[in-house]
């Protein structure tokens, strides 16, 4: 199985808080994945940054995808939490992904547009959401797509940290010449020390040399 990772512009009036962020031009929207935002649940959970809530809110108000909202958590740094429910009338992409068995990793508005970041199995598994796009008359345009063949389908055995290790380490150019992420940068984004990230990717070179070897040993004879 191919892991493939794209990064997608998706823009349309009628897509969830579109209208909001064009009322708000100061909104920075985000999805709070990780708070259960699914197409079931009924509400969904965003990061908010902006500099005046009110206008925010009276954005909400006339936004004729969002129903019912509510301001759960607010900071002092111009950040908060809000719950939404959606309207009949608004574009939802998520169940479109995971008809397609993916998923998103991210979303987050782009001005009027908004950028995804989504997970799939394969690649044709994309197809639906051009498909969604072409019925639906939203602009749609792929600014990067990032496949994991190898790592992805061989076992050469990693664990899962090490594999996830080197997949966050590959795309965010941790390996390029010259580098475009410090090892910093990874540990934050795998969410461990520097140290710890060392190790891992350390170990799981060494692995995939090593299994490489063996590979290359047995092709030979």
């Amino acid at each position: 199985m191919t892991d493939i990772k794209a990064v997608v512009r998706i823009e349309h009036p009628d897509i969830v808080l579109t209208k909001t962020v064009t009322h708000d031009q100061s909104a920075n929207v985000k999805s709070v994945l990780e708070a259960g935002t699914d197409p079931t649940s009924g509400k969904f959970f965003y990061r908010i940054r902006s500099s005046d809530f009110h206008r925010f809110e009276d954005g909400l108000r006339s936004d004729h995808t969002i129903g019912e909202f509510e301001r759960v958590i607010e900071t002092r740094d111009e950040k908060a939490i809000y719950s939404f429910e959606y309207t009949d009338e608004a574009k939802v992409i998520s169940p479109i992904i995971s008809t397609a068995n993916g998923v998103i990793l991210d979303m987050k508005n782009d001005g009027n547009g908004w950028i995804l970041t989504v997970w799939v199995p394969e690649r044709t598994n994309l197809a639906p959401l051009w498909d969604y796009a072409d019925r639906n008359d939203i602009e749609i345009e792929l600014l990067r797509v990032n496949e994991y063949a190898s790592l992805g389908s061989t076992d050469a055995g990693l664990t899962d940290s090490q594999r996830e290790a080197l997949l966050v380490a590959l795309e965010r150019g941790y390996f390029e010449d010259p580098r475009s992420a410090t090892l910093s940068e990874v540990a934050a984004d795998l969410e461990i020390s520097q140290p710890a990230a060392s190790g891992l990717l350390r170990r799981a070179t060494k692995r995939l040399i090593v299994s490489s070897l063996l590979d290359d040993g047995e092709n030979s004879n």
